[in-house]
Formats: C-alpha cells, structure tokens, sequence
C-alpha cells in the first residue's frame, strides 16, 4: 500500500491507567490502525545492541539494553509498540497527526538520533522509573525519519508509566521536545497534551452519581434513569471526545482491589473504546476500492507490579498473558510470541 493510504489515517488509540488497592499500576492500551500490522509480543532480552536510525540509515544513537522488556511490535519490526520491563516500567506508542514536529536532523549528532518509533524500547530498555526518563529524554534527539514500508515520517508522541503510579507523556511539537506530567494517566490522541487537558473544565458539570430532580417554574424534572451524572459526554471517536469518556471512566470505576482484578476492569473499561471495522472512515477509498477504515486491532494491559503483559485482538477476544518474569531475560536473541489465532466459541449444549 502506498503512502497515501497511510496518509489518510489517523488511528485512535486510547490509553488509561488504574491503581489498584494494594498499589499495583496497570497500564492498558487500545491500538488501532486502518489495515492489520502483523503484530507479535515480543520480549527483547538484556544485553541487547541496538543502533539508532537517522534520515542518513542506521547510523544513530548506539546503546544496548540494560533491562529486558516485553510487549506488541508491528510490521514485522524489532522494536515495541506498546510494553512493560522488568522494572516494571511502562511505555506506549500513540499515533499524534497533524501535531508532531521532531527536531532538525543535524549530522554532526547523529550518535545521539533515534527514530520516532524507536523512542519506547529506548525508554523500556535503559530506564526504570518516569522519573528517570524525565531526566534523560533530552539526551536524544528524534528527527524526521522516514518509515520506509509506508513512504513518509509517522507522527508518534508517548505516554510512560511506571510502578509507584507516576505517568508522564512525551511530545515533539515545531522541532521541540514538551514532557507533561500525567496526573490522570489517560492518553488519545491529536492535539497536544495540554490541550486535552484544558479541554477538561468544558466538562465540570460531570458527576459520577446522578443528578437530583431539577425545579423548573412550578415543574420538576426527573432524569429518564441511570447515567444523569454524565449526560452529555461525548460519545464520537475523535480523540478529545474520548479523552474525556477515558477519563471518566476510568477515574469513576469502584476501586480494584488486586492487580488482577485492575487487569480485568482496564479491559472492561477499553470496551467503550472498541471500534469496529468500518464505524469510524475516510470518505476516499485505497487503491483496490476498498473503504479506509480504523479499527481496533488489539487491546493490551500491562502489570507493572507482576511485569506481565496480557493482550487480546480483533480477531480473538480472549484475553491472553505472557509473564515477563518467567521468560529468558538473558537471552542472546528477541523471542516471539504470535497474537494470532482466531475466536474460539465454546458451545455448551449438553
């Protein structure tokens, strides 16, 4: 597919974070796409070399990885999309359209120039805590590389997640780099951070339990039933729309006591962020006639107290785990695990 088609998409991922009651974080992650990535897990062991690429090739920023880590790549690359490392911190990939704007390539600083969907497992595999990333993410310059599969430079910003709770997002907005601490966790996508932020006290009048009956004149008004407390959220898939839903579900939801079962609510709330295959679509057609359409390719969940990585797919909504911990951590190569296979229906006639 040409670069055109790619052009035209603008992915809708969403991104939220939960504590549970005895402190685990978990991070959880829509990834949507308008044609199927391919995507694996993946788990790149310690000790593994990388080399950065610039406008130039793979002549970049040289380092190897300090820490293992484990998560989904796309297009058959050897670098994450979304994932956790053994120090239990977190780091994701959200497509940022229209708005990124990475730094100016200068050849002379190559040995510090990554790619923009190299930046994650940069992050995964030599830092720790949100608080060390903060204070080396300005060590590396991110220019303008093209992705050769799709012909152009992919507009990328991050969100990162670690073990105590502290998020923070990552954005390269006119050639310069924007960290903005993320109190709510909540990730979309374009415009900018701050924006979304901002664009929060349009929504002050949201509460979390209904409304009381309102006197209007001599007539009082009742709500038809449950959901007053939210009526009028927006409920389109545009990114500020559902950054708000995001962040009113997931700052509304009963507390989980467990990771585990944090796990299971992050899931629960990422179903109202579920697109299916041609509700959300571009008025042109690709090349072969067909619709360009987003959907959700996959979901994922991320333990950042057990180091486990659970995900499910558009094809298979069964949910599935890899323990990061019980995997090589010092291996000599990147393992795969394939997230494909179909749904399987278990019938329970007698």
């Amino acid at each position: 597919m040409g670069s055109l088609f790619f052009a035209k998409l603008a992915p809708a991922c969403t991104g939220i974070r939960l504590i549970a009651g005895d402190g685990t974080v978990v991070y959880a992650r829509t990834l949507e796409f308008g044609t199927d990535l391919d995507s694996d897990v993946i788990m790149v062991p310690r000790g593994y070399a990388r080399t950065g690429t610039t406008p130039q090739g793979e002549n970049g920023l040289k380092w190897t990885s300090r820490y293992a880590s484990l998560g989904a790549n796309g297009v058959g690359l050897p670098y994450l999309f979304d994932g956790v490392n053994e120090k239990g911190l977190a780091a994701g990939l959200f497509y940022f359209p229209t708005t990124a704007g990475y730094m100016s390539y200068n050849p002379a600083q190559a040995s510090r120039t990554i790619a923009p969907w190299e930046v994650g497992s940069w992050i995964l595999e030599n830092f720790a805590t949100v608080e060390e990333v903060k204070h080396n993410i300005g060590s590396v310059a991110v220019a303008e590389v093209v992705f050769q599969k799709w012909g152009f430079v992919p507009p990328i910003h991050y969100v990162v997640h670690d073990a105590s709770g502290k998020s923070i997002v990552i954005e390269y907005v006119d050639g310069k780099l924007h960290v903005h601490d993320d109190v709510l966790g909540v990730m979309t996508n374009s415009p900018t951070f701050d924006w979304h932020m901002t664009n929060l006290r349009n929504y002050v009048n949201f509460s979390m339990v209904n409304v009381p009956p309102a006197k209007v004149g001599g007539l009082t008004l009742t709500g038809f039933g449950q959901g007053t407390g939210m009526l009028g959220m927006p409920g389109d898939f545009t990114p500020p729309s559902r950054f708000v839903r995001a962040v009113a579900y997931s700052t509304s939801v009963l507390p989980s006591k467990t990771g585990d079962e944090a796990v299971l609510q992050a899931f629960h709330i990422l179903n109202n962020f579920d697109i299916p295959k041609g509700a959300d679509r571009e008025e042109q057609r690709d090349g072969h006639g067909n619709p360009i359409a987003d959907y959700t390719l996959w979901t994922s969940a991320s333990d950042l107290k057990a180091r486990r990585f659970y995900f499910r797919t558009h094809e298979n909504s069964q949910i599935r785990s890899i323990d990061l911990m019980k995997m090589p951590l010092d291996a000599k190569s990147i393992a795969t695990i394939s997230m494909k296979g179909p749904e399987v229906i278990k019938s329970l006639n007698p």
